[in-house]
């Protein structure tokens, strides 16, 4: 399966609850946090939520 990097780009500082939650769901927790994850739908869905917050590479 494919891999994704996820960063997050910018505060959360200001942003919904939701929007708190699915990060922290993803491990991102401050301003420069990459993770790692498989390419599937669960993931999809939750870069949705965040999509204005984050910036995905392939790896």
């Amino acid at each position: 399966m494919e891999k994704v990097k996820v960063v997050l780009v910018k505060s959360l500082i200001g942003a919904n609850p939701k929007q708190k939650a699915t990060a922290a769901s993803l491990g991102l927790r401050k301003i420069g946090d990459v993770n790692v994850h498989a390419n599937d739908a669960v993931l999809a869905g939750k870069v949705a939520i965040i999509r204005h917050l984050v910036k995905i590479e392939t790896v």
